[in-house]
């Protein structure tokens, strides 16, 4: 029992993460309905997917060190509440900081539950 559920600790704030970062970049498609140059679409298209680099940094750092992914997560999660305040209605904040926040607490649980586990 405890080798599944160090997998799923292990395996579900990455895999998590990277679904996350797939929804966000949904987002940055609207630039292609804007009628913009080639290079114009670029420029904007690479302006919309800097969220999306900032959690998959996120994730290279966090994949590596729990507790430091942990603390990213909770401020990428402060970060967009902080910068978007007042702009959206609250489910807004629940649909990204949420799942911020949660990958950031189970990061910091995997950190916890591995601390813990004795050493073979």
């Amino acid at each position: 029992m405890k080798g599944s559920t160090t997998q799923w600790m292990f395996w579900a704030p990455r895999v998590l993460c990277i679904l996350f970062a797939l929804f966000i970049s949904i987002f940055a498609l609207d630039v292609f309905g804007e009628g913009y140059s080639l290079w114009q679409t670029v420029a904007a298209l690479t302006m919309h997917l800097i969220p999306t680099g900032l959690v998959l940094i996120a994730l290279v750092v966090a994949w590596r060190w729990e507790w430091a992914g942990g603390i990213l997560f909770g401020g990428l999660g402060v970060l967009y509440v902080a910068m978007a305040w007042g702009r959206f209605d609250w489910t807004a904040y629940l649909v990204i900081a949420g799942p911020l926040f949660l990958i950031g607490a189970l990061f910091v649980v995997d950190w916890v539950w591995r601390w813990r586990l004795p050493a073979h």
